[in-house]
C-alpha cells in the first residue's frame, strides 16, 4: 500500500483524485481518523490529511511522524509526502524540517522534490518554478498573506530549511528516460534532488525512475507517474442528491472568478466580518437560515470576499481568517443538520480543514474528478451520508460552482 501525508485537506484531496485516475482505490483521513481492517483490504492507498503548512514547525514534524506511524501500522510501504504545487513555505520550513524528519525515521538516502502539477499550469524548468508562464516570484503567490513566494528556483527554497544538500537534475536528463535520470538522481550525492518536470510525460519518467524509492515527494502531479493497479472497481456512488451550498474561506482569484460566475445565476451572500467577530455564532446562524430560505433547485454561495476590495486582512488586533474559517464551520454544520441538504462544495485549504474537523469527518471515500485536484468525496457527517468537494483556492475552472452539482444527479 501507498501512504501519503498531506499538508493540508485540499491537498489530500487533490492527490487522492490523481491516484484514483491510475485505479488507485483511495482514501483519505485526518490526523485522528482511524480505518478497520474491513476498509484497509479495499484500499491501495491512504491519504493522511494534515494543518501542517503554516503551523509552528514543531506541531508539522509531529503531526508528520505521528501520520507516518499509522501508515505504517496500516500496511504502507512506500512514502508519499505532499505539499503545495506552489511550494507554500518560509525559510523556516514547513517542508524541510518535515522531510528531514520523514527520511530520517525511514532511513532514506534521498528524496526527489517534484512540486509540479502541470494540469494546473505548475512546472519546473532549470530547477525553476513556473506559475502558467510566470515565475513563482511575479505569481499572485508572492502577495500570499502567510508563506509570500518571492523566489523561484526550488533548491533555492528549500536549502534555508535543511541542514541537508540539496541538489537539481534539469529537464534534460529527465528526457534521456528512467534509468538516465536514476543515475543522474544518485549522481547528485544530495538529500533532496529537485527534479525539472514540464508535463506529465516528465512525470511518468520520474514515476518509473523512484518506483523502489521508499520516499518520494511533491506536489500531486507525481502521483500522475506512479503506476497504479489500474482496477476498474475504483469506483464511487455519490449519495442521493439534495439540496446544496458553496462556501467559501479561499479570497485567491481563481476563487474570486468562481463566485463571480456562480452570481450570474445563484444567490450570493459575504459573511459580515465585523458582525462576526462580534458574534460568530450567531452570524453563522443568520448564513444558514439564508442558505435554505433560498429555492430548493439554487446552489447559494456564501463567501469571505466578492472581489479584492473585500479582502480585510484584519480588523484591528483580530486576524479575519481564523473568524471565517469558525463561521464557515458553523454554517456547514447547521446546513447538514437540515436532512434535506446533501452536499456542499468548500472552497480554501485552511477552510476545508476546518469544516471536516468541525463537522467531525474521519473518512473521506474520493469520487468524481470536477478538474485536476478537484473531486467530490463521500462522508459521514451528522449521522448519514452526504457529498463533500474540498477544493484548494486556485483549482478549478470558472463555472466549477455551478457544474459540480451534475455529477450528483
Amino acid at each position: 500500500m501507498l501512504g501519503i501525508i498531506a499538508d493540508d485537506f485540499t491537498g489530500a484531496t487533490d492527490i487522492a483524485t490523481m491516484l484514483r485516475r491510475s485505479g488507485h482505490r483511495v482514501a483519505v483521513v485526518n490526523e485522528d481518523g482511524t480505518l478497520s481492517s474491513e476498509q484497509l483490504a479495499a484500499l491501495d492507498a491512504v491519504v493522511v490529511a494534515l494543518k501542517s503548512r503554516s503551523g509552528s514547525q514543531a506541531d508539522a514534524v509531529a503531526a508528520s511522524l505521528d501520520a507516518l506511524g499509522r501508515l505504517q501500522a496500516w500496511g504502507a510501504a512506500r512514502f508519499y509526502v505532499k505539499y503545495c504545487s506552489t511550494f507554500d513555505s518560509t525559510d523556516e520550513g514547513n517542508i524541510g524540517p518535515v522531510l528531514d524528519a520523514i527520511t530520517e525515521e525511514l532511513g532514506a538516502q534521498s528524496c526527489v522534490v517534484v512540486p509540479s502539477l502541470p494540469a494546473n499550469h505548475r512546472t519546473v524548468y532549470n530547477g525553476h518554478l513556473f506559475v502558467g508562464a510566470e515565475l513563482l516570484e511575479n505569481s499572485s503567490m508572492r502577495h500570499h498573506p502567510l508563506t509570500p513566494m518571492t523566489r523561484s528556483r526550488v533548491a533555492d527554497l528549500l536549502r534555508p530549511q535543511t541542514s541537508h544538500p540539496v541538489g537539481e537534475v534539469l529537464r534534460g536528463t529527465v528526457r534521456q528516460g528512467p534509468a538516465a535520470l536514476r543515475s543522474a538522481i544518485n549522481a547528485a550525492e544530495a538529500r533532496y534532488v529537485v527534479v525539472d518536470a514540464i508535463d506529465d510525460e516528465d512525470l511518468a519518467i520520474i514515476g518509473a525512475a523512484t518506483a523502489d524509492d521508499v520516499l518520494v515527494s511533491g506536489g500531486s502531479g507525481l502521483a500522475l507517474g506512479i503506476p497504479g493497479p489500474g482496477r476498474t472497481d475504483a469506483s464511487w456512488a455519490p449519495p442521493p442528491r439534495g439540496r446544496g451550498a458553496v462556501l467559501c474561506g479561499s479570497v485567491s482569484s481563481a476563487t474570486l472568478a468562481q463566485i463571480a460566475h456562480a452570481a450570474r445565476t445563484q444567490p450570493v451572500s459575504k459573511v459580515d466580518i465585523h458582525a462576526a467577530i462580534a458574534d460568530p455564532g450567531a452570524v453563522a446562524a443568520e448564513l444558514a437560515a439564508w442558505v435554505l430560505a433560498q429555492p430548493a433547485d439554487a446552489t447559494p454561495v456564501v463567501c469571505a470576499a466578492r472581489d479584492r476590495s473585500d479582502v480585510l486582512p484584519r480588523v484591528g488586533d483580530v486576524e479575519t481568517a481564523p473568524v471565517v474559517e469558525r463561521v464557515l464551520t458553523q454554517t456547514a454544520a447547521l446546513l447538514l443538520a437540515d436532512s434535506t441538504v446533501s452536499g456542499l462544495i468548500v472552497a480554501g485549504g485552511e477552510t476545508s480543514g476546518a469544516v471536516v474537523r468541525g463537522l467531525n469527518v474521519q473518512f473521506l471515500q474520493i469520487g468524481t474528478e470536477l478538474a485536476p485536484g478537484v473531486c467530490w468525496s463521500s462522508a459521514e457527517a451528522q449521522g448519514r451520508t452526504v457529498a463533500l468537494a474540498l477544493k484548494s483556492g486556485n483549482f478549478g475552472d470558472n463555472d466549477l460552482f455551478t457544474s459540480a452539482w451534475e455529477h450528483l444527479a
